[in-house]
């Protein structure tokens, strides 16, 4: 190693030359080695981790000191840190995941690192030493929650302490190397209020889905990746009266239910030897016999949509779940393309008389243009028309024109049209002003700084 004053500089934007990277990794990586020897790992807890990071530290600024290469205050700082995220937590992941407004992190390789920040992508000077420290890190996250990556299980889904979903898949199924996605959630979750800021949403939507979810109807969650699917479940979900039993299945964990009387379930992968597998499908059809007064399925992805309609039509109502479709009508498409998968030879009309009978509201979110997400309609199933399924926007929001910033703009609308289950509403003792409905511009919705 060379004793030149070659200083490391920080990974804080800046870009290091071949050669000061090169020394700055076998530095930590030294120094990572030789306090691995000197702990005791099997006294190490998730619980106790804070307390013995504070111990440590002072071992590792020694260890630190005891390196030939000259290091300046700052940069000795940086790299205790470094060195303490690579032993106790998720090596250069952990800066990002302390940054509250970083929303996806999306790692593609050992060397490019991309952020989500303010609905903008952008790429960070976070790197791995290679694809094998990168391996390391994703078994890591995935053992935390008892599953596995190998060239067996190339691909799997998992979730971090704190609720945000991770998806990893490795070679040979990513050619360049270990590919790692991670969708934050839980660090600092978007509120009611924070929706009503940012014009994600309206009072007048708030009012009416307040109702619809405290008279027990039956609402699907429609949209695209990224587009707050699960952040309106969460919300929806907390108009849930404190009294009733709930019931959320999910593929991996990261509903927040405010209720105190919460089951939760989650599904199970297939072991080495491809058994021991538990679907959604699975837990809804055992949550039913739970007493449950509410069930509500994170995200409807296959067959279990067929048990989550029946489960609605057979005095489970109130209950919650979202769907990946592009347009109201788009997801109910979808429903009936998934119960088809459970494989039960029934007719298109039967299926489409399921939903109809089945589904009251379909909540419309999207990711526009300039990265705000915002629910865009809201539309009522009313029933069958023949052999199709009658659906009624009630509220919407019209794009007009973009600035050239690049922000949305355009204005919520509301149809005129007075939903049917205003019937149900009010047989639960629910008012709502009746003026709600009157067509017309509900409020301009401009660009929100």
């Amino acid at each position: 190693m060379t004793t030149s004053p070659i200083y490391l500089k920080p990974n804080n934007g800046t870009q290091r030359t071949a050669e000061q990277h090169e020394l700055y990794q076998k530095v930590k990586a030294d120094v990572h080695r030789q306090l691995i020897e000197i702990l005791n790992l099997g006294e190490i807890t998730e619980e106790n981790i804070p307390y013995v990071k504070k111990e440590v530290r002072p071992a590792v600024s020694e260890l630190i000191a005891s390196q030939t290469v000259p290091l300046n205050g700052s940069e000795r700082m940086i790299l205790i840190e470094e060195v303490l995220d690579e032993v106790f937590g998720l090596g250069p992941l952990e800066p990002l995941l302390k940054d509250p407004d970083i929303s996806d992190i999306l790692v593609n390789n050992a060397r490019d690192v991309y952020i989500e920040k303010h609905g903008r992508l952008e790429k960070v000077n976070a790197q791995f030493r290679d694809n094998r420290h990168l391996l390391q890190i994703i078994d890591r996250i995935v053992s935390r929650v008892g599953r596995r990556v190998d060239e067996k299980s190339p691909m799997v889904d998992a979730r971090l302490p704190d609720g945000s979903r991770v998806n990893a898949i490795i070679p040979p199924l990513s050619l360049n190397g270990p590919c790692l996605s991670i969708r934050r959630f839980g660090v600092n979750p978007l509120t009611l209020e924070d929706l009503l800021e940012y014009e994600s949403i309206l009072p007048e939507f708030v009012e009416l889905l307040r109702a619809a979810v405290q008279a027990k109807l039956n609402i699907l969650i429609s949209g695209g990746t990224g587009s707050g699917k699960t952040t309106l479940l969460n919300i929806l979900s907390s108009f849930i009266p404190p009294t009733e039993r709930i019931i959320t299945i999910e593929d991996s964990a990261e509903l927040i239910m405010q209720q105190p009387h919460v089951v939760r379930l989650e599904t199970r992968p297939p072991n080495i030897e491809g058994q021991g597998q538990i679907t959604q499908r699975d837990l809804l059809f055992n949550a039913l016999r739970m007493r449950p007064d509410r069930i509500i399925v994170g995200e409807v992805r296959g067959g279990e949509a067929l048990d989550m309609l029946q489960a609605m039509n057979t005095g489970h109502e109130g209950s919650l779940t979202t769907i990946h479709a592009n347009s109201p009508r788009d997801s109910l498409s979808r429903v009936e393309t998934m119960v088809s998968m459970a494989g039960f030879d029934l007719l298109v009309k039967v299926i489409r008389q399921q939903i109809g009978s089945a589904i009251d509201l379909v909540v419309q979110t999207s990711r526009l243009i300039d990265g705000r997400r915002r629910v865009v309609s809201i539309s009522e199933v009313s029933g069958m028309e023949g052999d199709v399924i009658t659906m009624q926007e009630i509220f919407k929001f019209q794009q007009v024109t973009v600035d050239r910033e690049g922000n949305v703009i355009g204005k919520y609308i509301a149809t005129g049209v007075r939903p049917q289950a205003m019937d149900r509403i009010e047989a639960a003792g629910i008012e709502l002003d009746p003026r709600l409905f009157e067509p017309g511009e509900i409020l301009p919705a401009g660009a929100v700084s």
